[in-house]
């Protein structure tokens, strides 16, 4: 968090055309972190929490240890018979339920969650969580909420008044300017409501995509990880960063990064060495922008990890995911299949 109050944005400001020495410091960062580090305690520049609740940041765009502002995480933590504040934002949030149960008011109807749900707050929502049961709830949140700001959409607050209120006219449907049919998709995905499949990655159950037109959430996109003990991801490269959340178990990730030789086009080359990153359960890891990433499990603890990714890359051509090496998993179905069409 900034000294003098909330970094909303972080800006880029440089006396030369190249900023590389803008990477070069994102990538020293420590990338794994866990419950010790709390960069922002909610107390400046927030209105979500009562008495009651806490809401703390794990990453953000104000760190003195910069990760992203692609996404931010935090975690709200609602003890029995509890609630936080009302308020409303334009940009959207995606919520994990970790712990127990509870429910959402937004715009005056009613959600209800429980734990492994993936809650959504849509963009312009007045919402409030609720825990009316004995047991704590808690969630992790995960949200783009930087890319509203850089856009513009800065609007924001808790319920009250217009200001200078005589300027205006009577009030309007807001939902008038939305994408057709949002009204009609999901706020709530339940791990139902998901397919499990074995891929190029491993086994994955996609809970947010731009495929899944069921789901009311356009910036944030989620999916669960499963690696058995002593297994391994596949190994991939994508230019969008990301942030794995680790749901059970523990292990390490080895990351290789990028650079791009600019010559006659752009040419990539991946560094011959990786980092290597451990972590635990609860622990959240962080993968820059244009890396090579593989997941490995421990022995004798399967892994199950979320991973997030800012949508808006998608949207300005980084769409493709390569895969240097499949899971075993799919290599084992592909071979499998083979030996199928050759009888």
């Amino acid at each position: 968090m900034g000294k003098k109050g909330r970094v909303f944005v972080r800006g880029l400001t440089s006396e030369t055309y190249g900023l590389g020495h803008f990477r070069k410091a994102q990538l020293a960062a420590e990338r794994v972190r866990d419950d010790s580090v709390v960069v922002d305690d909610a107390k400046v520049g927030h209105s979500g929490d009562s008495e009651k609740s806490r809401t703390w940041w794990r990453i953000g765009p104000g760190d003195e240890d910069f990760l992203t502002q692609t996404l931010q995480v935090h975690f709200v933590e609602l003890p029995g018979e509890s609630s936080n504040h009302g308020h409303g934002h334009q940009n959207e949030a995606a919520f994990y339920i970790l712990e127990g149960k509870g429910y959402e008011i937004h715009d005056d109807q009613r959600y209800d969650w429980e734990k492994d749900d993936l809650v959504f707050v849509h963009t312009d929502s007045v919402h409030r969580h609720f825990n009316p049961y004995p047991e704590k709830a808690v969630a992790l949140v995960v949200k783009a909420k930087c890319s509203w700001m850089f856009m513009g959409l800065i609007q924001q607050g808790r319920s009250g008044p217009v200001e200078e209120e005589d300027r205006f006219g009577p009030r309007e449907d807001w939902s008038a300017i939305w994408t057709p049919g949002v009204l009609d998709r999901k706020k709530v995905i339940k791990p139902s409501d998901c397919t499990w499949e074995t891929t190029q990655l491993g086994r994955v159950r996609v809970m947010n995509a731009p495929e899944r037109t069921d789901a009311r959430q356009f910036s944030v996109d989620a999916l669960e990880l499963q690696i058995p003990a002593g297994g391994r991801s596949g190994k991939y490269w994508k230019m969008a960063d990301e942030v794995h959340y680790i749901l059970e178990g523990e292990g390490y990730a080895l990351m290789w990064e990028v650079e791009a030789e600019i010559a006659e086009k752009y040419y990539a080359r991946i560094a011959k060495e990786p980092t290597r990153h451990e972590f635990k359960q609860g622990d959240t890891v962080y993968v820059p922008q244009n890396h090579v990433c593989q997941i490995f499990a421990a022995d004798g603890t399967p892994l199950r990890v979320l991973s997030f990714q800012n949508r808006l890359f998608k949207h300005l051509g980084y769409d493709n995911v390569a895969y240097l090496e499949d899971s075993p998993e799919y290599t084992e179905q592909s071979r499998v299949g083979e030996l199928a069409g050759q009888a």
